[in-house]
């Protein structure tokens, strides 16, 4: 292998695949990134199993060929490099970086030793723009916890109908959804469950890399295919691996009948939530009590060790009579909160035992719901 390439472009490729390497006595392979130089690229490949990533970095390449190196040393020293060009070189398993000022050698391993990375059918792309993707994800991703129980609840779950992608979230306390629209009706319908950490790796590519992007999918894995900007070309893929199992059907638990129909500023009810929460105690309790006579919202927390607090927000309400006290876990309502860009919310609530629902004021496209505290 012998290629010369920008060490800028070098930095960006070699800073995000190094992510995926995973620290492992047992498998040591995989602290390593794979670097081939292929026609006119570098491909630079790093894999945990479950989720794999390729970089492809447009160079002049000299000779063909393969060489693998630890990621994070190799992500290290170029970061520490000024040159504006590098040349890159294998011999004997190592690699040679050479600059206008320095030449290095790094010790790598049999470049036969690395990981295959699994390959998937290309057929029938879904294609969103990168800033859709990014914006609904970021409102579901958080949402999910690790569960061996339950693993199918521990992802993010996709589901492609006609001309729309739902994306879900939950851990049995919370669910958030986020319905995307897309401009194309889609050729594939279907659904999977992408892994919490794969989706992790997604928002990050999807925060440089604005613009379009495909998904491809089957059913073991996806992948999510960013186009190249000088040459059509891919410029990254990021393959994930599938969590088996059926996502709930959530729709069962979206309460149909609203006791009470609430609308806040969300900055304000964000705030005294934030407030409330620092007197919450152990189980980390607020209670919500409407008011519609007097046209606002009592917030109350309080603890044996800190004190309590008591406040009351402004609100329109919407309810048959009075609406009885409701206890909600303050973080969650927090996370819902900030997941949320409108300037006004609308918390209904069904009964002291139903889950609440909030959503933005105008906008039907997202919904998070987050069940009760139940009194002791």
């Amino acid at each position: 292998m012998e290629i010369e390439l920008l060490t800028q472009n070098l930095k960006e490729g070699i800073n995000n695949v190094e992510r995926l390497t995973k620290k492992s006595p047992t498998l040591q392979v995989l602290d390593n990134a794979l670097l081939e130089a292929d026609k006119n690229f570098l491909k630079l490949i790093s894999t945990n199993l479950e989720t794999s990533m390729i970089w492809w970095v447009l160079s002049k390449v000299n000779q063909e060929g393969k060489v693998a190196v630890p990621a994070t040393f190799l992500n290290n020293l170029i970061n520490l490099i000024k040159d504006n060009k590098i040349k890159l070189r294998s011999e004997n398993k190592n690699l040679i970086l050479e600059t206008a000022s320095q030449t290095t050698q790094i010790q790598g391993i049999d470049p036969e030793e690395f990981p295959i990375i699994p390959q998937i059918e290309k057929k029938d792309p879904i294609e969103i723009k990168g800033e859709q993707l990014e914006q609904g994800l970021s409102q579901v991703f958080e949402v999910p916890s690790p569960s061996q129980v339950r693993p199918e609840i521990s992802g993010i779950y996709f589901s492609f109908k006609k001309d729309k992608i739902k994306i879900v979230g939950t851990d049995s306390f919370r669910l958030a959804e986020k319905i995307i629209s897309l401009e194309k009706k889609l050729k594939k319908e279907g659904q999977f469950i992408l892994p919490q950490t794969s989706g992790r790796e997604l928002i990050n590519i999807l925060s440089q890399k604005p613009g379009p992007l495909k998904i491809y999918f089957d059913s073991t894995q996806v992948l999510f295919e960013w186009p190249g900007q000088e040459v059509s070309h891919p410029r990254i893929n990021l393959l994930s691996r599938l969590i088996e199992g059926e996502y709930p059907n959530y729709q069962e638990i979206i309460p149909k009948k609203y006791t009470a129909q609430i609308v806040l500023k969300r900055e304000d009810f964000l705030n005294r939530i934030k407030e409330a929460g620092l007197f919450s105690g152990k189980i980390s309790e607020v209670k919500l009590t409407p008011v519609p006579k007097s046209k606002k919202i009592k917030i109350f927390a309080q603890s044996p060790e800190v004190g309590k607090n008591e406040a009351y927000l402004a609100a329109k309400i919407d309810s048959q009579g009075e609406v009885p006290e409701i206890s909600f876990n303050y973080r969650f309502l927090i996370d819902g909160l900030q997941n949320i860009k409108s300037s006004e919310v609308i918390l209904k609530l069904s009964d002291g035992e139903g889950p609440g629902v909030l959503r933005p004021v105008g906008d039907l496209s997202y919904l998070y719901i987050l069940m009760p505290i139940k009194a002791s």
